[in-house]
């Protein structure tokens, strides 16, 4: 390939868009909040982030969950084409040459990308939580390290441990909220995020956590993890003065719309898996107009506080 057939940065960042708009409705609208050059970027990272879900997941985009024939490939190919990005190299696959975008204009910090990578090998490995601090790391390497990286996107120093820790919180706090929303489809991908421990707690029986006579107790999991979700929710509002506006109104209107994706959730009840819970384009419009307001009172709504010693802590590079 000579470089008269290198894509350009507009192309990829265009690829990236169709893939954030197609993947995550939510995140998309979110994300027209930022300024051109924080949202080319996120999208940029997102592209990544969807490309390696899709290859652990046997996916399209987030969809069709299905069991993968060769995940000992798949890990070994994820991981040798984001050091190759990583590296600076131009990668060929155009998720993946995003990522090469993203943190050479960042100086993105290369253990974050590892860390994700770590939440697809555990995927991968059918990896299962035993306790809520499991679930909790887990959270970590599939969202929350996201979270860090959105915040060094955003302009965050990767030595702002503080402001990283909010940011965290907030991927931790969709990602219960996923959780919750997916049970039925984890199930039939033969996957479940529920820790073992829990499942024990209510008296489940083995692989039974989906069967009608017990959708009454898995609606009680559901709303324990649609509560933890808030607190790590509220943490993550703290951290929001240390953005500029239009970052901070970004971040407070995909807090919301993922809030409401839980709390629907909860309102389902028993039902709230028969079908897939979704947000409205005008619920998202709605929180778009309150998060900008948020936004602006920022200092005065989430002053400065010392973080919750309860919420589980990410760990350090």
């Amino acid at each position: 390939m000579n470089s008269g057939d290198l894509p350009s940065r507009a192309a990829i960042v265009a690829t990236a868009r169709e893939s954030i708009a197609r993947g995550s409705k939510s995140f998309y609208a979110a994300s027209l909040l930022f300024d051109r050059r924080t949202r080319e970027r996120a999208w940029l990272l997102y592209a990544w982030c969807r490309r390696c879900d899709d290859l652990a997941d046997g996916q399209d985009h987030g969809h069709a969950l299905s069991a993968v024939p060769d995940p000992a490939a798949r890990l070994a190919r994820m991981r040798a084409m984001t050091d190759a990005a990583l590296a600076g190299e131009l990668v060929g696959d155009p998720a993946f040459d995003a990522l090469r975008i993203v943190a050479a204009e960042t100086g993105l910090p290369h253990r974050f990308a590892h860390d994700l990578v770590e939440g697809f090998r555990l995927d991968l490995e059918d990896w299962r939580p035993r306790s809520e601090k499991d679930l909790y790391r887990y959270c970590y390497h599939v969202a929350g390290v996201v979270g860090c990286m959105m915040a060094v996107v955003m302009g965050v120093d990767p030595r702002d441990e503080d402001t990283l820790d909010r940011a965290c919180d907030l991927g931790i706090a969709f990602q219960l909220a996923n959780i919750a929303r997916d049970v039925e489809e984890d199930d039939r991908g033969g996957r479940c995020y529920l820790p073992e421990e829990w499942l024990v707690e209510m008296d489940f029986p083995p692989g039974q956590h989906m069967k009608p006579p017990f959708r009454h107790r898995l609606a009680v999991l559901a709303k324990w993890l649609v509560d933890y979700a808030a607190d790590y929710e509220a943490s993550a509002r703290i951290g929001t003065p240390k953005l500029p506006f239009r970052a901070a109104w970004a971040v407070l209107a995909a807090a919301g719309i993922y809030g409401d994706i839980g709390r629907a959730v909860v309102a389902g009840g028993e039902h709230a898996w028969d079908h897939r819970v979704t947000t409205s384009a005008a619920a998202k419009l709605r929180w778009i107009m309150r998060a900008g307001g948020q936004a602006m009172q920022r200092k005065r709504l989430y002053p400065p506080a010392p973080r919750d010693p309860d919420l589980w802590t990410r760990p350090r590079g």
